[in-house]
C-alpha cells in the first residue's frame, strides 16, 4: 500500500469548467505555503486539451497552464493530485453531454468510453513521467455515480490504474469512493491505491439551498443549525459525522488501503453559527482518524477567500477578503 503523508489543503479550480487557457494563481499557492498547507487538488475537465466530438484527439499545448501549476507547487512545497473531473464519457454535472458514457450503457459504448480514458491517462502519465511521485499524484476520476454493483466501477478503475502503471510503477494514484465519493470500494482495495472520501454530510448543512444537489439528497431543508435534527428526527452531531464519515470506511483502514478526503466545504448560504459548528465537528473527525482533506475551494463561495458569507467580518488581504476565523480554525486542523 502507499504511504502517504496527512497532506492538507484545497482544490484549485481554473480547470473544472472545460474553458481553455484558465492559468492557476501563483498566489494561491504563495498563500497556501505561507498558512502551512502542503496539497493542492486540480479538479480538471478534458475539455481543456480535448472535444467530446474527438476523444482520441489531444491538444498538447493546452496543457500549459497545468505545467505552469506543476512549477507553482514544486517551487511552494505543494503537493498537487491531478483529478479528472470530466473524464471522456462522464462527468458527474452533465454526464449526457458525452456522445458515449463510461457507466450504465451498451457494452460498445462503454468500451469506446473506456479506450477514450485509457488514452487521456496514458497521455497525461506519459507528460509528466518524470515529475517525482512525491509532487504530483493522479485522482483517476471525480465521483462515480449512484450504483448498485461496484463491479463496473472497478473494471473501469483497474484499466486506468494499468495504463498509469504502464508508464510509471510508483506513481501514488487516487480512486474517488462510489456513489459520488461517498461509498468504500472493497474491489479496489489490492490495488495498492489511496482512496479518496467527502465530506458533505450532512448536507443540509454543507449545501443549504444548492440548486445543483438533487432535492432528495437533503436531509431536511430547514434553516441549518449544528446539531441538527433531520426531516427523520436522527440528530446529526460529532458522533454521526464519526459513524457516516469514518466508520463506514473502517474496512479499508483495517486492511491499510490509506483514505483522504478529495473535497469537503461549506456552501456560503449556510448560517456562519451552523457552518463553524460543523466544521469544528467534521474536521476533529479526520484528526483523530489520522486522514488528511482538501477544502473545495481556496477563493469563491466555499472558501476561506472572498466567499461571500454573510455574518462573517472578513479581514482585507492583498486585495482580497479573508475569513480569518475559518483560516485559523482550518490550520489548527
Amino acid at each position: 500500500m502507499p504511504k502517504i503523508p496527512r497532506w492538507r489543503g484545497f482544490n484549485l479550480t481554473e480547470m473544472t469548467s472545460g474553458r481553455r487557457g484558465q492559468r492557476f494563481q501563483e498566489t494561491d499557492f504563495t498563500w497556501m505555503a505561507d498558512w502551512g498547507f502542503t496539497f493542492a487538488r486540480l479538479p480538471m475537465s478534458y475539455w481543456c486539451w480535448s472535444s467530446p466530438d474527438d476523444w482520441m484527439k489531444i491538444d498538447e499545448s493546452a496543457f500549459a497552464p497545468l505545467d505552469e501549476a506543476i512549477a507553482f507547487g514544486k517551487r511552494y512545497g505543494i503537493h498537487l493530485n491531478l483529478n479528472l473531473h470530466r473524464i471522456p464519457g462522464y462527468c458527474v454535472n452533465g454526464r449526457e453531454k458525452e456522445p458515449y458514457q463510461l457507466f450504465d450503457s451498451p457494452h460498445d459504448s462503454m468500451e469506446r468510453a473506456l479506450e477514450a480514458a485509457e488514452h487521456h491517462w496514458t497521455f497525461i502519465a506519459r507528460r509528466y513521467k518524470d515529475v517525482p511521485t512525491t509532487q504530483v499524484s493522479f485522482d483517476l476520476f471525480n465521483e462515480p455515480p449512484w450504483m448498485k454493483d461496484q463491479t463496473r466501477y472497478v473494471e473501469i478503475a483497474t484499466r486506468l490504474v494499468g495504463a498509469i502503471r504502464a508508464v510509471r510503477p510508483d506513481r501514488i494514484i487516487f480512486a474517488d469512493g462510489a456513489d459520488i465519493g461517498q461509498t468504500p470500494v472493497m474491489g479496489l482495495a489490492d490495488l495498492g491505491l489511496v482512496q479518496s472520501t467527502r465530506g458533505y454530510l450532512p448536507k443540509m448543512i454543507s449545501h443549504y439551498t444548492a440548486t445543483w444537489v438533487p432535492a432528495a439528497e437533503f436531509e431536511s431543508t430547514a434553516t441549518p443549525v449544528w446539531p441538527m435534527r433531520d426531516k427523520t428526527g436522527r440528530l446529526w452531531n460529532r458522533e454521526t459525522l464519526w459513524e457516516e464519515l469514518y466508520v463506514k470506511w473502517k474496512p479499508l483502514v483495517d486492511l491499510g488501503v490509506p483514505i483522504h478526503v478529495g473535497e469537503w466545504g461549506c456552501f456560503n448560504h449556510t448560517p456562519r453559527a451552523a457552518m463553524m459548528g460543523w466544521m469544528h465537528d467534521i474536521l476533529s473527525v479526520w484528526k483523530e482518524a489520522g486522514w488528511g482533506w482538501s477544502m473545495w475551494n481556496l477563493r469563491g463561495a466555499f472558501g476561506v477567500v472572498d466567499s461571500g458569507r454573510p455574518g462573517t467580518t472578513y479581514e482585507p488581504f492583498q486585495g482580497h477578503l479573508l475569513d480569518r476565523e475559518m483560516l485559523e480554525l482550518l490550520r489548527a486542523n
